[in-house]
């Protein structure tokens, strides 16, 4: 039987004076069975670096194909990447 994700709930305060982003979060972030607390929190700190509306956590490690985050405007078109490799074994 495969190991499930933990689910992490996170309230982040965002004060970002340099872009003029003033934000509350209420996140939802999946911990995959292989993912190590560190690398859960720099996905939160990645998050928080790029803010922006429509930045979205996806599959991560359960996609090949997509990235830890990423923003996808309303064209459909990727304006944001962020990849964070793979945990340690």
């Amino acid at each position: 039987m495969a190991l499930k994700s933990t689910i992490m709930k996170a309230q982040l305060s965002l004060s970002d004076m340099d872009r003029h982003v003033y934000q509350d979060f209420n996140l939802t972030l999946a911990q995959h069975p292989s993912e190590t607390d560190q690398r859960l929190m720099i996905r939160l700190l990645a998050f928080a670096l790029n803010s922006c509306d429509g930045l979205e956590f996806t599959k991560g490690l359960s996609a090949d194909d997509e990235p830890e985050l990423w923003h996808v405007n309303y064209s459909e078109e990727i304006e944001l990447w962020i990849e964070l490799g793979l945990p340690d074994e």
